[in-house]
């Protein structure tokens, strides 16, 4: 075994670690084996650019007969962003170089190197969602109130008069959608069930889209500054906002704005709002707002989806539309909204969400935005460049989706140790508000729902669940749905225990199954719910009430080996030990000496040291 002179994801070795705010001091320590006849350490800091900075280590002392520690003290780099380093140090016989070799360890020799995410010493995240609930609401399949009256003119629309029926996917020959079928939730519907979600431990709503729009799904937006007639008033929004804190439970709006409906006021290429938009008008106020290359028919749209055209955020006047004093992010917040969630927000520029972020905060203080970013946030390039989200500024934190797939494939292949590397992974590089934050699901509106993955074994389209159209349906066996029923339990163990915010996309919690858009997306099963595994979620809701841990508690992986997965959540006040086991077998866990006595919140009690379990199951200690 050859020797590892440094690890970032050691205290010991870098603290506070890798990523800290520009404002703090941050403390290296190398290793290094007594035979080096070591002189001299140097960390070398590296922009993309390939400006290096040199660093000189201090000798700290001895440690045992063969340990030598060196030691550095100094402050973060001053500019927020990605800075890579690597170490140096010279001997009898030459310089040598640490590197980074995996999983934080360093190597003597050629490697790669590790990085610091620096944000800006006034980053401003909002505190508020750590150790919470959320909870993802499609509006139109959550509830129907039946006191909502269904617009008359709507256009495209077809209704569905019984509830929970099949979504319907008729394309046509191009493989467009000319008909949208609703059920009729309602914003008054969720109102009804805020006591519901209470009982589940939920404290923030995730709302999908909510704005007028031609769609079921909203995200072709008709008309930012008003609700879809289909889901109630200005009013009823209002009283939603107020009724939910009244249950601890904030609101957070879905804002897309990278593009608009082409049935928009700002577009209208349908003559719905009086021909008054950028498609019928070459004067209209709207024509800079998009971009034309041939006016009318040919124009930048998302994807090149032309029922959705793109919107030039950097427009002055699309800039004042929507985060000016008046405008739509001060305006819903004024109503009662408590942050945003900004949709594809990795195609946002970043003047835009400079801009976004300064209304939002001047409106509420503690408003949370929040971005949908798939990759991790921290590194991802756009744009040409290295995108600052994080930096203080832009967004508060961002979906999780890098934790998503790896939970899932954990319980799904029982590769403990690829799924410890991307939980260590994203604890290093996201700063800690950032990092308490993050929104923790396991499936959304654009996925394949958690029940139906895990309970196949894939997410593909097997033969028996594809219709002629081509959308996966997502049928289940009996078996494969009670498979799917089994692993989502211990999915949702670590979806709240691990850092971050869980978000329960609607449904999930009842045994709501589903393939591909639409059927993802079918109506909440009221009166037909799982109990068992509602009563398991409203278990974990408690935990996390009850544990502070949970709430910024520092994460410490004890072990990954052989299908199980074994960590810490330490506070100040109290720590909880989470023990999964993902193999079709039961097993026995030897939990450390520190554990013995601990109270069991979850799972099987622990006979002394050591704590049963079952197939797919998991054991939460607490002390």
């Amino acid at each position: 075994m050859h020797f590892i002179p440094y690890n970032s994801r050691k205290k010991y070795h870098l603290s506070p670690g890798a990523a800290v705010r520009s404002d703090e001091d941050m403390i290296f320590r190398i290793v290094l084996p007594r035979s080096e006849q070591c002189s001299a350490v140097r960390l070398i800091l590296e922009t993309d650019g390939g400006e290096r900075e040199y660093f000189s280590f201090s000798w700290e002392r001895m440690q045992g007969e063969n340990e030598e520690w060196w030691q550095l003290e100094t402050a973060a780099p001053e500019n927020a962003g990605i800075v890579w380093y690597f170490f140096e140090y010279d001997t009898p016989w030459g310089t040598k170089k640490i590197s980074l070799e995996s999983n934080g360890n360093a190597v003597i020799g050629e490697g790669s190197r590790w990085r610091l995410t620096v944000c800006r010493e006034n980053c401003d995240t909002p505190l508020w969602l750590r150790g919470g609930t959320m909870y993802q609401i499609f509006p139109d399949r959550f509830c129907r109130s039946g006191k909502t009256p269904l617009p008359e003119n709507k256009p495209a629309a077809e209704y569905h008069s019984r509830w929970g029926e099949e979504p319907d996917w008729e394309p046509d020959s191009d493989g467009k959608i000319e008909k949208y079928d609703f059920f009729g939730g309602d914003l008054k519907g969720i109102e009804e069930k805020l006591g519901y979600l209470e009982s589940l431990g939920v404290t923030c709503i995730y709302l999908n889209p909510i704005f007028s729009a031609r769609s079921n799904h909203r995200y072709d937006t008709g008309d930012y500054m008003k609700i879809d007639p289909m889901l109630g008033t200005e009013e009823d929004f209002k009283s939603l906002c107020k009724s939910a804190e009244e249950h601890g439970i904030k609101i957070l709006l879905d804002g897309v704005f990278s593009h608009t409906g082409a049935d928009s006021r700002y577009f209208d290429k349908f003559s719905s709002y009086g021909g008054k938009g950028a498609y019928c008008d070459k004067n209209s106020p709207y024509r800079s707002w998009y971009n034309f290359r041939c006016w009318p028919d040919d124009y930048a749209c998302w994807w090149g989806v032309d029922i959705l055209p793109e919107l030039n955020e950097t427009d002055p006047g699309v800039l004042a539309f929507l985060t000016g004093e008046n405008g739509v992010a001060r305006h819903w917040l004024r109503l009662g909204a408590s942050g945003w969630r900004l949709d594809v927000a990795d195609e946002l520029p970043d003047e835009f969400l400079d801009r976004f972020h300064e209304a939002v905060r001047k409106e509420k203080k503690d408003a949370f935005i929040y971005g949908e970013v798939w990759e991790d946030a921290t590194d991802k390039i756009s744009y040409g460049h290295r995108r600052r989200y994080l930096e203080g500024g832009e967004l508060d934190s961002v979906m999780n989706y890098p934790f998503a797939n790896a939970v899932i494939d954990f319980v799904r292949t029982a590769n403990a140790e690829e799924l410890r590397e991307c939980v260590e992974n994203i604890v290093e590089h996201y700063p800690r508000a950032s990092l308490d934050t993050l929104m923790n699901h396991i499936g959304t509106h654009d996925t394949v729902r958690a029940i139906t993955r895990l309970g196949r074994g894939d997410i593909g389209r097997p033969e028996n669940g594809r219709p002629e159209n081509g959308r996966d349906r997502g049928i289940l066996t009996e078996e494969q749905y009670q498979k799917g029923v089994c692993l989502l339990k211990l999915a949702s163990v670590l979806q709240f225990t691990l850092p971050g915010v869980p978000c329960v996309y609607y449904g999930d919690e009842v045994g709501l199954a589903g393939g591909e858009d639409p059927f993802n997306r079918a109506c909440f099963p009221w009166g037909n719910e799982n109990a068992e595994l509602l009563g398991h979620y409203r278990t974990l809701g408690r935990i996390r009430k009850l544990c502070p841990a949970f709430i910024d508690g520092e994460f410490n992986c004890i072990s990954s080996a052989l299908g199980c997965i074994a960590y810490e959540r330490n506070s100040e006040s109290c720590s909880a030990l989470i023990i999964a086991n993902a193999n079709c077998h039961g097993i026995e866990y030897t939990v450390p000496e520190r554990w013995r006595g601990a109270s069991t919140l979850f799972g099987s009690a622990a006979d002394g040291l050591n704590v049963p379990l079952g197939a797919y199951s998991a054991a939460i200690l607490y002390k």
